[in-house]
């Protein structure tokens, strides 16, 4: 494998010239093709992942397995330290994590396209479309997804993933149209998932049963299981506390994917916390985050309760479909 200087810059955002300068005051060889050791890359790569956390207003706890600097303070964070909720703005929040300390990225953004410039029907299930933002209203407030927006957000995933790891996007129709081909800018898209809710929907123009997740990569990673099919049947969640709260499974096929034990998960957008619950069944570390007050109250609720008696108060029994490949997969645990 070829250890470049360059890669460490591009990824950490290093000037280079402190990075000139840095390399000529611990005397580290360099290449004229800009190729160092393995050991070199590793102390170089150390060095500014630690320079990257040092900012203000800082909290100090341990994720995967080292302590790292952010900076507000987590709105939850459980007793054993492997699920941590914060409020924020998911776009800042990104901002605030240092660079390559997560693992994977599993996330199901409350996109505006649909929703709010379509503005089909009445939005009779969670509230109407002109009460977002107002408190005590249905409807949640919604990532609001320009080109701009939505590419500072990608950038900001791709520089706090690590090297050689997977993202999964939930998409609904309207957005991969419009979002999807952004993601391309950033990351190596490699499939487009289909997740088969299996009972109809609400729809104007066909009623809908269905959403999709883009799967890419940040390097090269293998999945952890070959057997693991392009359309997932798994029944949506019904009369649920939280709106547009999605099934565990959903998340925790990711993490059979491409997650290993230990492997910090994080969710930019946490909604109902389905995600944490999954990471935690995964033997995995959690990251989240949301801006609204109720996602952090239900989802700190559901993941205190599930890690102090192993039951998920949201979502009782088992979702998946009549798909035997989906059940196989369950069945033959987790990262198989």
């Amino acid at each position: 494998m070829v250890y470049r200087i360059k890669d460490i810059q591009e990824q950490l955002s290093v000037v280079a010239e402190d990075m000139e300068k840095y390399v000529r005051k611990n005397k580290i060889k360099v290449s004229k093709d800009g190729n160092i050791s393995a050991k070199a890359y590793q102390a170089i790569f150390d060095f500014y992942s630690i320079e990257s956390a040092k900012i203000d207003n800082k909290s100090v706890y341990v994720l995967n397995g080292h302590k790292i600097e952010v900076k507000q303070k987590p709105f939850y964070e459980s007793e054993n330290g492997t699920v941590s909720l914060f409020q924020d703005d998911a776009i800042n929040f990104l901002k605030n994590l240092p660079s390559a300390s997560v693992d994977l990225i599993v996330t199901d953004p409350a996109y505006s396209g649909m929703n709010q410039r379509l503005k089909l029907g009445r939005g009779k299930i969670i509230g109407t479309y002109a009460d977002a933002g107002k408190k005590g209203a249905k409807w949640f407030e919604e990532f609001r997804d320009s080109e701009e927006n939505y590419k500072t957000l990608l950038q900001e995933c791709y520089r706090v993933l690590r090297n050689n790891r997977h993202i999964y996007i939930m998409f609904d129709s309207y957005s991969l149209l419009s979002l999807a081909p952004i993601v391309r800018d950033v990351f190596e898209v490699k499939n487009v998932l289909c997740w088969d809710k299996v009972n109809i929907g609400l729809g104007h123009y066909f009623r809908r049963r269905h959403e999709f997740i883009l799967f890419a990569s940040k390097g090269k990673r293998h999945l952890n299981s070959k057997n693991i099919p392009d359309v997932w049947k798994i029944k949506r969640v019904v009369h649920s506390k939280y709106p547009t709260q999605k099934p565990t499974e959903v998340f925790e096929l990711m993490m059979k994917g491409s997650a290993d034990k230990d492997f910090v998960v994080c969710d930019p957008f946490l909604g109902s916390g389905s995600a944490a619950i999954a990471a935690i069944k995964s033997s995995c570390k959690f990251l989240g985050c949301d801006i609204a007050d109720n996602a952090l109250t239900f989802s700190k609720e559901r993941v205190k309760q599930f890690l102090e008696t192993k039951t998920d108060m949201y979502q009782k029994s088992s979702l998946l479909g009549d798909d035997e490949a989906m059940t196989k997969l369950f069945l033959n645990g987790k990262f198989k």
